[in-house]
């Protein structure tokens, strides 16, 4: 059966995708995973595997080109954000059905905050995709959720390593999945004439936005409004995060460095993926 395991997911962004890399080198060392707490993305991936899409969802994402990405991304001019999340999770839907999350096969909770009330909300039944819908509202970036009065946005922003919301059961292990670590960068292996080619297309369509979201890479510390928005949010985030696992002592923990791309850099799947696959794999041949 393997060793069983509570897999908790932290958020990132687009360093989230490291967790699929993460999950497929846990099961390949035999490890079961029973249960599983994310925040943000780390909540987004954590759900599709609970519904056995994990490779549905991964084919698709590395599917995307950046132009294809910048399509999926619903600008509004309401205020709270500066967009919807609506378009991308409709996309996923066509091939990742919604589902009650006490259908899944394992205890699952996603995390946000109530920026009312000032506390964390985590969801463990009802609509899961209305779950990661709300804890992936980076605040000032995507538009919060509005559910039964409270203003629902990004786990992060309080719990971006959810140890604590994971159901736990008799003889498993707490395995902590972290990808906004303050280590060096871990760069697996790639197809360079492929990367070259997609940057390319990056630069051709998104050139002016993209300085405008991330920031110059020219020009020293120059940042664009949404690396702004990450790096404030970030700079209490990783410390916060780093007492969390500390206090928490996960048997195993296994990191990606925040450095290995950008927030929104959805673009890089494939290297994120297998960066996150390394990482894992670091750390589960020395237990063995």
């Amino acid at each position: 059966m393997g060793q069983k395991i509570a897999l908790v997911l932290s958020g990132g962004g687009a360093r989230g995708l490291a967790h699929i890399g993460a999950i497929e080198e846990l099961e390949k060392h035999d490890y079961k995973i029973s249960s599983i707490a994310g925040t943000s993305m780390g909540a987004l991936v954590g759900g599709v595997y609970a519904q056995g899409k994990l490779n549905e969802f991964k084919d698709w994402i590395c599917s995307l080109d950046h132009f294809e990405i910048f399509k999926l991304v619903d600008f509004t001019l309401g205020a709270g954000g500066l967009v919807k999340g609506d378009k991308v999770l409709n996309a996923m839907k066509k091939f990742i059905p919604d589902v009650n999350i006490e259908e899944l096969p394992f205890p699952y909770s996603a995390t946000a905050v109530d920026i009312i009330k000032h506390r964390e909300v985590v969801f463990t039944s009802g609509s899961l995709y209305d779950a990661i819908r709300a804890s992936i509202a980076i605040p000032t970036v995507f538009t919060p959720v509005k559910k039964d009065g409270a203003v629902l946005v990004d786990g992060g922003v309080m719990n971006n390593v959810p140890i604590s919301h994971v159901e736990r059961n008799k003889g498993d292990k707490l395995v902590v999945v972290h990808v906004n670590a303050n280590i060096p960068v871990l760069k697996p292996e790639l197809n360079k004439e492929e990367e070259e080619e997609k940057e390319s297309k990056y630069k051709k369509w998104l050139n002016t936005f993209a300085d405008f979201l991330n920031g110059s890479k020219e020009k020293e510390h120059k940042l664009g409004f949404l690396s702004l928005i990450d790096n404030t949010l970030t700079t209490g985030m990783l410390r916060l995060a780093q007492m969390t696992i500390e206090n928490g002592n996960p048997d195993i923990l296994i990191e990606t460095s925040r450095d290995i791309c950008g927030t929104y850099d959805f673009y890089k799947a494939k290297e994120v993926i297998e960066t996150g696959r390394l990482a894992a794999r670091k750390v589960l041949d020395n237990q063995d």
